[in-house]
């Protein structure tokens, strides 16, 4: 490749766009206005990655200087930037302003093409933020930001969360397009009155002026303020894809060359008023879905937290605090089992952490004390002490909740399955209206259906409906201890027909519950058995050590909690064993078969009995459940709770017992083969990989950290008997969304009636499109709450 340079005033820089002012550098015919845009072209070019100019023109930033890059050379400020961190890779978000544009995603996600070290790279471009993965031993921290400052796209650095303070934003690029669309809106309406009102025939000269002038506004509102209609719907198009902005940008294409064809040929005054609306609409649609998108993401990710406690340790006293209490020091006790909430030190215990949650690699990694463990770590062994360096951060667990490798495959929603539907629909109609008046030999006609046609079937409700109702519906879930993941998990839950339970911690609960030890243990086998049990999450564990009382417990090695069976350790050179009498080192000769067994060593110490209490309220919620589900029980505790279980459950309902992980998990796939949608709910302990594979998974929490990433919700055990409401509202939500598409369906209606026969004049299309936009509004905000009220969740 050849440089050449030569002095030119006139030139637009083929990467920025600006204008190149004195010298004009020139590459393969090419323009740039510094060594900067230069270079990011010539590094885009030798990685082959010169597709990134064909999504939008010019669609880059000028290059900046890196010179000031040399304080992420300090590990201090590296460790508070980072998101985690191991031996081999790093992750961390960055909020980059520079993303404007479908160039900027596809760029930025085409990072490891630039440098093989960078390994996963994902946009939010709402946000305007990417999490880049790297291989920290190939790329420092710093080298990643020179490549991305080199590229055009700086982040924007400091030591507050950058992130959530510029999430909030406003997008001044969307509000200068509205306020051009609405100025010009306004005008083109002014010039439009003599015509409105049959004045134009006045003087034929101003009716030809206002025409030009309604003209010459529309062309700033097409190709600025509507450009990206046109962007998105030409990438669909070449991916072989038709998205809901393909027929808005054809609406907009063919009113602006409806309405300079009637004013050239002074045929007519044309849809001006009608395009410059209908822009107008759908730029303060997308503003509105904006600020509802960021309303809802702040208070899911600062107020709503995650209905999970976390054990705090207090003068050597275990105290649960919620998630968003937590503070810089707090020390933590973390069990097997459970989640790290946030970037912390670990202080005792040997810590084997699944960091799957976090980058999708299931093999444990050991951590030694000192060492820094990362929020989104789950413990594998023993318990272990922590001490919180950095402040949990919501939105970051939501966001590796909603990670693509914790979903279930593909799912086609409602819009998804209707938006196709729809523009086709729409297309079709045109041209068969079309073919029909040229077959008539009416010309004009057939070109003024078709126009016709496309202007007033406006998909414009399929993208404000759903997110507006689907939206609201979480707001009230999470309000009743109902925390889904996403809008998508909301429609997975109104399709469900059939519910699988598990029994301990999902039907009952061991709050109150009576507790008899049928053996005798000295105070030192007493500080052995606390010791054991403390490391264990399960809600019988905790039962029995809340009545043992916790004093001080021995340090433990060889940890093992085996789920569905029990736990075991060595502790002062003695083997203890707690569960039931699989996991025993010998068979025992008991009159007591169920409960939480006792050996240490090979001595036999007797039988925890808990007579767990059954939810309050479960009869009920049962015998509502009927109405709508298939039920279906599966324990994996012996069946000594079976009669109890009978009285409670239809007779049809089938109950199984002593049902190990992946009993449960092949009953569940069992039930999807028959062509079941199943709701699956547990506490997320032994049941991890049902939870996952079911149509919608519900993990209950009763003031415990047992959230599992495969699940689709999390519901605290006193809502449980909301659960027939949550479904109500869920499957309500679908209803109003299909009625807001009845009523779209009704107003298209009449305007088709019209559109078919060529007579739809602008003044009855810029009528019903902003009507019938408004009015899907309205309507979802009203009937969301109805429907919350008359389900008694407001």
């Amino acid at each position: 490749m050849i440089e050449q340079q030569k002095t030119l005033n006139t030139s637009i820089c083929y990467h920025c766009g600006e204008d190149v002012v004195g010298t004009d550098r020139i590459l393969e015919d090419k323009h740039f206005c510094c060594a900067g845009c230069l270079g990011v072209y010539q590094i885009l070019s030798s990685n082959n990655l010169c597709a990134y100019y064909a999504y939008n023109d010019t669609p880059g930033k000028r290059s900046t200087s890196k010179s000031h890059l040399e304080y992420l050379d300090e590990p201090n400020i590296i460790k508070q930037l980072i998101d985690y961190q191991d031996d081999k890779s790093t992750i961390v978000t960055f909020y980059v302003p520079a993303i404007h544009c479908s160039s900027c995603i596809w760029l930025l996600e085409h990072l490891y093409k630039i440098n093989p070290a960078i390994f996963s790279s994902r946009i939010d471009f709402l946000k305007k933020q990417v999490t880049i993965s790297f291989k920290n031993k190939e790329i420092s921290l710093r080298n990643l930001v020179e490549t991305l400052v080199e590229i055009g796209y700086e982040p924007a650095i400091n030591l507050q969360d950058v992130v959530k303070e510029k999430s909030h934003s406003v997008n001044k690029s969307l509000i200068l397009k509205i306020a051009v669309a609405g100025f010009c809106m306004g005008n083109v309406m002014l010039f439009s009155f003599p015509e409105y009102f049959g004045l134009s025939g006045l003087e034929s000269k101003f009716q030809v002026l206002f025409g030009w002038l309604n003209l010459a506004l529309s062309i700033p509102v097409v190709f600025y303020c509507g450009r990206e209609y046109f962007t998105s719907a030409w990438n669909s198009l070449k991916h072989k894809h038709v998205n809901l902005d393909t027929p808005l940008a054809l609406i907009i294409a063919v009113l602006f060359l409806r309405t300079t064809y009637s004013v050239v040929l002074n045929t007519g005054p044309g849809f001006a008023d009608t395009l410059t609306g209908l822009v107008f609409l759908l730029l303060m649609g997308k503003w509105v879905k904006q600020r509802t998108y960021h309303h809802i993401s702040f208070d899911r990710d600062y107020r709503s937290y995650f209905p999970i406690a976390i054990t705090t340790l207090l003068n050597g006293k275990e105290k649960p605090k919620a998630i968003n209490e937590l503070t810089i020091g707090d020390r933590l006790w973390i069990r097997n089992g459970e989640l790290i909430p946030a970037d912390s030190i670990l202080m005792k215990g040997n810590a084997w952490l699944d960091m799957s949650f976090v980058t999708g690699e299931t093999e444990p990694q050991q951590k030694v004390l000192g060492e820094i463990v990362y929020a989104g770590g789950r413990q594998m062994g023993e318990g272990v002490e922590l001490e919180v360096v950095k402040v949990p951060s919501q939105s970051y667990l939501t966001g590796l909740w909603n990670k693509e490798h914790y979903s279930n495959g593909f799912k086609q929603h409602f819009n998804d399955s209707v938006a196709k539907y729809f523009s086709i629909a729409v297309f079709v109609i045109a041209f068969v209206a079309m073919g029909y008046w040229f077959f008539e030999g009416n010309s004009g006609k057939a070109w003024a259906a078709f126009t016709a046609v496309i202007i007033v079937a406006c998909p414009c409700v399929l993208a404000l409906s759903t997110p507006f109702t689907l939206s609201a519906i979480l707001a009230v879930f999470d309000k009743k201890g109902f925390y889904v993941k996403n809008t998508d998990a909301v429609e997975d839950l109104a399709t469900c027909n059939s519910i699988v339970f598990d029994k301990t911690g999902t039907l009952t609960t061991t709050e109150g519950a009576k507790l008899s030890f049928t053996g005798t243990l000295s105070d030192e086998e007493h500080k052995l058995v606390v010791s054991l049990l403390t490391n264990s999450s399960h809600p019988l564990s905790r039962q029995i050590l809340k009545s043992l009382g916790y004093g001080g417990f021995y340090p433990i090695s060889k940890y093992n909690e085996i789920p569905g069976k029990g736990i075991r350790g060595l502790i002062n050179n003695q083997m203890v064993y707690a569960g039931n009498q699989s996991i025993l080192p010998f068979n025992i000769k008991a009159e007591q078969h169920s409960g939480v067994h006792i050996v240490i060593n090979s001595s036999y110490k007797g039988t925890f009995v808990v007579e767990q209490q059954w939810r309050e309220g479960l009869t009920d919620l049962v015998s509502t459940l009927k109405e709508e589900f298939s039920l279906t029980v599966l324990s994996g505790d012996t069946d000594k709770d079976r009669r109890a279980l009978q009285n409670i459950f239809p007779q049809d309902v089938s109950i199984g017992f002593e049902q190990s992980p992946h009993d449960k998990l092949e009953a569940i796939l069992n039930k999807q083969k028959n062509g079941e949608k199943v709701m699956m709910l547990g506490d997320g302990l032994n049941d991890a990989g049902a939870l996952k594979q079911s149509d919608f998974g519900i993990a209950i929490t009763d003031n415990v950290n047992n959230f599992t990433p495969g699940c689709d919700a999390i519901l605290k055990g006193s809502s449980l008997n909301h659960l027939p409401n949550f479904y109500k509202l869920s499957k309500d939500g679908l209803k109003v969304i299909k009625m807001s598409f009845a009523i779209a369906i009704f107003y298209n209606c009449i305007g088709l009636f019209y559109a078919v026969q060529g007579t739809l004049y602008p003044l009855v299309a810029a009528i019903l499109m902003p009507i019938s936009t408004i009015t899907i509004i309205s309507f979802t905000s009203i009937a969301t709450r109805f429907f919350a009220r008359k389900n008694n969740l407001l």
